[in-house]
């Protein structure tokens, strides 16, 4: 396979970073006539619809943290079974780990074994950076997966869910259920508080509260661990006698979090969980829960990575777009979900 220079791996990154809201796809679209960005005269280079077509294969090599919750297990098998799908990928994958050193020794043995493009999402995306930049120099496109490098270099894509979305989400949410109660208690339960993460979900949240008038009557934040969410909910329940909404950033930790409640006899609020798993959403399609809504972050980050390396690594681009590049960031959307559309997203979702 040849390689692409240094120079014009990372030519683009002082450019803008393009946005695409929702799950990137390479499938072939029925133009309707004319091929899409022909208006005034303009060409595609790259075909629209052979995106899919088997090309030279390529080695990927592929990343990421234990799988001890729902969510990151659900990102690594996602991951394995888009190369899968596609007879042109060869998919290494290294043994999650949560030990930086291990990941940093990973990375490693992919820029010595010359893969052709790595993804990668890192435990700790600024203790990964130096050695994402070195694959960078070695001229092997990395994609970077939900944790930012530090640096823009050590990356040619990355992939993001929306921490701040979600917590617009989950404020707009109790906003449309409570916004006519000024007087309202909601709670938070949060994530791991040091996290860059936890702060957007936090701030998001915050902000879309205000803008119906409402604000966070009590907060505690949790571990992402079923024992640490059950453990921060009875908290929680003992400090507030009344509770009007919840929003829980975590469904893994919402499995502790629905134990607590439980335990304490407390249903006078309903709670939004964080995530979208499938047990939460069977939690809202049942409707004697006190789970109405979950908002989604996406488990198919690594998946889509996986995709956009192999484009990236074959030359080609994303044919559903005019531009002829693989976009430098692209930011996964943060829908709600509730009993009118669980349906629609019940059977991709992760257990807990």
């Amino acid at each position: 396979m040849s390689r692409t220079p240094r120079r014009l791996l990372l030519a683009g990154l002082a450019s803008t970073a393009l946005v695409v809201a929702g799950c990137t796809s390479n499938e072939p679209q029925d133009t309707g006539g004319d091929a899409a960005g022909g208006g005034g005269g303009q060409s595609t280079p790259v075909a629209v619809g052979g995106n899919d077509e088997p090309g030279e294969t390529v080695t990927i090599g592929f990343s990421a943290p234990a799988a001890d919750h729902g969510w990151m297990g659900a990102i690594t098998s996602a991951a394995q079974a888009e190369a899968e799908r596609y007879e042109d990928i060869d998919l290494q994958v290294a043994e999650g780990t949560n030990d930086v050193n291990l990941q940093i020794s990973q990375i490693e043995q992919f820029i010595n074994d010359d893969v052709d493009a790595i993804v990668v999402l890192p435990f700790d995306g600024a203790a990964l950076t130096e050695v994402a930049t070195q694959a960078m120099e070695a001229g092997i496109p990395v994609v970077n997966v939900d944790r930012e490098f530090s640096s823009p270099f050590a990356a040619r894509t990355t992939i993001l869910g929306d921490n701040y979305g979600m917590g617009v989400s989950a404020g707009t949410y109790i906003c449309e259920r409570l916004g006519d109660q000024p007087d309202a208690v909601v709670a938070e339960i949060a994530g791991i508080d040091s996290l860059p993460l936890t702060q957007d979900r936090s701030q998001g949240f915050e902000d879309a509260l205000s803008d119906c008038g409402l604000e966070v009557s009590n907060r505690v934040a949790a571990d992402f661990t079923v024992q640490g969410g059950e453990q921060a909910a009875s908290n929680l329940l003992q400090a507030a006698p009344q509770i009007d909404a919840i929003w829980n950033h975590d469904d893994d930790q919402g499995v502790g979090v629905l134990s607590a409640i439980e335990n304490a006899g407390r249903d006078e609020f309903f709670m939004v969980g964080g995530a979208g798993s499938a047990n939460m959403m069977r939690e809202i399609q049942s409707g004697d829960s006190v789970v109405e809504a979950t908002v989604i972050y996406p488990a198919t980050q690594a998946a889509d990575g996986i995709r956009l390396a192999r484009l990236l690594a074959q030359g080609k681009a994303m044919s559903d777009l005019v531009e002829v590049e693989v976009p430098r960031t692209i930011q996964l959307h943060a829908p709600v979900v509730t009993a009118d559309n669980v349906e629609q997203y019940l059977d991709t979702a992760f257990e807990s």
